[in-house]
Order: C-alpha cells, then structure tokens, then sequence
C-alpha cells in the first residue's frame, strides 16, 4: 500500500465504501474495480479499497472476526501472530505483572492487540510509516492505552517499561512481495535484540527453523516451539520474569480451541530404536523442534523406529496431544507399481501419504498409485535399516 492509497483509505468515505465492499465477496477483483470507478471513486481509494477487502478475507483465518474491523499490508498480514498465539503470549506478559510493553516491530499491531485486551499499556513501534499507521488504526479502540509510533526499535526510549516484545524483520521491506533474508540481515540486528533482552524481560519471536546454535541459553532463558493445528509456526526466546524457572525447553501445541504444553529443563534423551509395533506416532513439529521426543515416546512406551527418525512405535494403545498416531495395518513395497497393485486390492481410493526419512513428493507419488476404491487409509513411508518401507495405517482419535 503506497501513502497515497492510505491517505484516499483514512476517510469517512473510505472506511465506509470499504466495510460496503468487504461484506460481500470480491469474487471478479476486475469487474469489481470497474464499477468503483464507475461510481466515481479515485484510482487511489480504489485500490486501497480492494486490496484490504482482500486482505480481510485472507485475515479471518488469522483473526478471526477481529479482521473485520482490521487494515492490513500483504507483507504485515503474512507476517502477523495468529490470534491463537498471540493470546497465549501476552498471557505470560500478564502473568508476569508486566504493566507496559514496548512492541519492538509490531508490525499491524497483532501482538500489540492481545498485550492491550489484557489490559497492559503498550508502546507499539514499527519502523514502516504505513505499517505504523495501520497499526495505530487497529489499535485505536484502546485509546491511551496503545501509544504507535513510526521509529527505528533502537531509537525508542525504553528506560520506563517493564518488558519488550520484539519481532525482528526476517524478510524484505515492502508491503506486498517479500522474500526471505538470513539471520545477519534481520532488522533490527539479533545481537542488539538478544542484549536488549538480558537487560529488560522479553520475547523474540522468530521462525521455528531458526538456528538452535545462534539462540541465548542459561538461567533465565527459555526457548518455546509453537504448533497451531499441525503446522509449526514459530519459536520464542522468553528472557528474565517471562522465562519460567526450571523450563529450558517448552513445545506449545495449540489444536482449534485446545491448548497444551511440553516442558523440560533441557533437551530430552532419545530412546533406543526399536521393532515395528502396533501403532505409530507422529509428533508435533514443535516437539520434534524442542528436542523433547524422548519425553512423549516414554510417555508412550514406544521408540524411534530408526535412529534419526521421528516416528515412534509401539504396543501400547495409547496416544496424547503432542503426537498424531496410527495404528499399523500391515507393511507393503514401498515402490510404486506393487504399491499400486496392493493398495488396489485392498480397494483403497482415499490415502493420506505422510514421509519422514525419505525423498519423495507425496503428490507425485500418490499418481504414481493410480488410486481406486472406497476405502481409505494413510501410508507412512520412511526407512527403517537403511530401506524405503510403506506402512498401511489408520488413524487413532486424538488422546
């Protein structure tokens, strides 16, 4: 979004003709925008408008309704905390006594929103003056409470906060098209932000495959993976009053409206391989990224099937929040062509194909299968002693 376009938004007419628009399906963007200019509203308003009418669509699986009183960028949106998460943060801030919360990169104010609804005072900075501004506008039913300003984080006055919330850059400036940037390019740079946060409480949310070599560790530092619905969606440094004694490592898996966590003082010890059992478990990514494998295949009574591999077997019918598990059918040849054969005679159409250990595109692969039937299944294909197996499995209810 260009200034321009912000400025012809920031209107009474603007607002309006964009809650219009957004309350019902853009569907033809092209046709939509010809008959908006027809009615004689500027290129620039027109633009903005659509644009965020899109915008608001993509964001409701972010934010839920709050997107429909919400502005964004493509940039900020892909970049913003989900609701989900951003809840569960700002609970540890209020946890922690914590009254007023510099957001250090608050980009559309995602984070800054949950900081305020629980009633924290919040300073949010974001170095865009059209990010900011959005931000400000998100913001603003908090009146007083969220203060938005358009700086660099390292210019921001922090002696009379309790805690920082930072979000270093990790992709391109810009509003729509990014792309990605190694750790030394974030902004603002991680030492400055990994020193911030030994002198004052923080978090530091970064990407869930951020080198685990390049993270702070000792007292007073906890590291937390986060998975919401399946996927992996970042890691957290947590600093000072919001590390939590005794909790090195911690893996938070978020399922619709369930939450539950994993802690441990380190990372946890591996079990020893083991034979193929009757089920199979899949764990989160956020467990697998907080090294605590060990933990949930204990608490299983399963093991790797092969050193290196994260898929745990076992006997025992059991499973848990942290794992997705299956019950083993059988195994079959891992290559395509008896694979088909097989999976034809067992009349399976409907296969959900899931691989760890192996370089195969599931979507190719499944071609390859030329699948009929009305059965359905779920194939795991890994290796286990150096060779490719298929394992015919059904899902478990989740524990």
């Amino acid at each position: 979004m260009e200034s321009s376009e912000l400025d012809a938004l920031l209107t009474r007419e603007g607002l309006a003709l964009l809650d219009a628009v957004a309350a019902q399906p853009t569907g033809d963007v092209t046709r939509l925008v010809s008959q908006l200019r027809a009615a004689g509203h500027s290129p620039e308003l027109v633009s903005a408008v659509v644009g965020q009418a899109r915008l608001r669509e993509r964001a409701a699986a972010k934010f839920g309704p709050f997107a429909e009183r919400m502005l964004f960028t493509r940039a900020g949106l892909e970049q913003a905390t989900r609701m989900s998460v951003s809840a569960h943060h700002a609970g540890r801030f209020a946890a922690a006594g914590i009254t007023l919360v510099a957001d250090l990169g608050c980009g559309i104010g995602g984070d800054a929103l949950a900081f305020a609804a629980m009633g924290m005072r919040v300073r949010a900075v974001d170095a865009d003056p059209v990010t900011a501004a959005l931000a400000a506008y998100n913001l603003a039913p908090f009146g007083d409470a969220a203060e938005v300003r358009s700086a660099l984080a390292q210019d921001v006055e922090l002696d009379d906060v309790d805690a920082v919330w930072l979000d270093p850059a990790r992709r391109t400036a810009g509003h729509g098209e990014t792309s990605r940037v190694g750790a030394a390019d974030y902004s603002p740079p991680l030492d400055w932000v990994f020193a911030l946060t030994q002198r004052l409480p923080g978090g530091v949310k970064l990407g869930p495959a951020h080198d685990r070599d390049a993270l702070p560790s000792g007292p007073g530092v906890e590291t937390q993976w986060i998975s919401v619905d399946g996927s992996t969606v970042e890691l957290v440094v947590w600093t000072g009053s919001l590390a939590r004694e005794g909790v090195a490592r911690s893996a938070l898996i978020l399922r619709g409206d369930s939450a539950h966590e994993l802690t441990a003082p380190a990372d946890s010890e591996d079990e020893p391989a083991r034979e193929l059992g009757a089920f199979i478990h899949e764990p989160e990514g956020a467990v697998i990224r907080a090294r605590l494998v060990g933990d949930v295949a204990r608490a299983l009574g399963a093991g790797p099937v092969a050193p290196g591999i994260a898929y745990l077997t076992g006997d025992a019918e059991l499973t848990s929040p942290f794992v997705s598990s299956f019950r083993v059918r059988e195994v079959l040849p891992a290559d395509p062509k008896p694979l088909a054969k097989a999976l034809k005679a067992r009349g399976i159409g409907t296969l959900e194909i899931k691989k760890r250990g192996v370089d195969i595109d599931p979507a190719t692969f499944r071609k390859k299968l030329g699948l009929k039937g009305p059965e359905a299944a779920t194939l795991l294909v890994t290796r286990v002693n150096g060779k490719r197996i298929a394992v015919l499995a059904d899902r478990v209810a989740r524990g």
